[in-house]
């Protein structure tokens, strides 16, 4: 279908469904984005995580650094960067103004510290779950299309499993009803493992919850590695977003580690668009060099499978 009819018929879907009381059922994704491109790319706040714990820099300079000094104009904020001012409306506004003036889109809050969503324990369980939702509000008053959280839980997998499929379950209803995605990033533990993650997604059965596959978080245990590419092609299915993760940089600008040209090839072949995000978490460049170099090698991806 050609991108003019498929952005009609979308429309022409959207006003459907309001109509008949079902919109809140579709994806915020999948009426916002305009796939023309194969993806477009945004910055993970994450990359400056140094400066931002060191207080060298700040939450509000983040999206006009990105825009100003690497032509990013789409950002993915870190939970605990907010300085526990995700509640405060006048810090909001401020942060809403800035990124509103500089043409900057809020895409993403990967949030952390707020309880394991597939504790065993039920009455932590629905703590957790609730500690997620004032993130789900900030990110829609900041026009934000994703919170990112994760599947952590301690115990078997199977019980980890069931607990995570009712945690995130309940988590995403409150995200639905507000049209903000709650998308699970591989971060460790269980949820390195693509084929388990993949699994709890398919056990939630919310068009409204999805993965975040990242190149570089595979690691079960200190022992186990999950292969990542088996992993990113376990976890496109059900992709609201990818993590592009850059440690090092060879001669010609690859990552030595992370063959991308690999990764992109399931990326595509899984029929996927939408944004990748710069993460960069090497040592031996400067945050500055390693997002430009992540930038210049994903422009170069995108160019070949584009």
């Amino acid at each position: 279908m050609k991108t003019t009819n498929r952005r009609y018929f979308l429309r022409d879907l959207g006003l459907l469904t309001v109509a008949s009381g079902l919109a809140s059922l579709l994806p915020y994704d999948l009426l916002a984005m305009d796939k023309k491109d194969f993806f477009k790319i945004s910055l993970a706040e994450w990359s400056f995580h140094k400066a931002l714990f060191a207080n060298e820099m700040t939450n509000l300079q983040f999206p006009v650094i990105s825009k100003k000094e690497f032509g990013i104009d789409i950002v993915e904020y870190v939970s605990p960067f907010f300085q526990k001012k995700e509640s405060d409306s006048s810090y909001l506004k401020e942060l809403k103004l800035i990124t509103d003036s500089e043409g900057v889109q809020n895409h993403l809050i990967m949030v952390d510290g707020e309880g394991q969503l597939g504790d065993l324990d039920e009455q932590a369980r629905t703590k957790a779950i609730e500690n997620h939702y004032k993130w789900v509000d900030a990110a829609k008053f900041l026009g934000c299309k994703t919170i990112r959280v994760n599947a952590a839980g301690e115990g078997p997998a199977d019980a980890v499993k069931a607990a995570a499929i009712d945690g995130l379950g309940r988590l995403s209803e409150y995200g639905q009803k507000n049209r903000i995605n709650v998308i699970v990033e591989n971060h460790g533990g269980h949820s390195s493992d693509g084929k388990w993650l993949s699994a709890v997604i398919k056990g939630v059965n919310n068009s409204y919850c999805g993965t975040l596959p990242d190149f570089g978080n595979f690691r079960i245990s200190k022992d186990k590695e999950y292969d990542k590419y088996q992993g990113v092609t376990d976890l496109m299915p059900y992709a609201k977003g990818v993590s592009a993760k850059t440690f090092n940089f060879d001669a010609a600008g690859n990552e030595p580690d992370i063959d991308y040209d690999r990764m992109f090839k399931i990326i595509k072949d899984a029929k996927w668009s939408g944004i990748v995000g710069i993460e960069y978490e090497g040592s031996a460049l400067s945050p500055k060099e390693g997002i430009m170099k992540t930038k210049l090698l994903l422009e170069k991806v995108r160019s070949k499978f584009g």
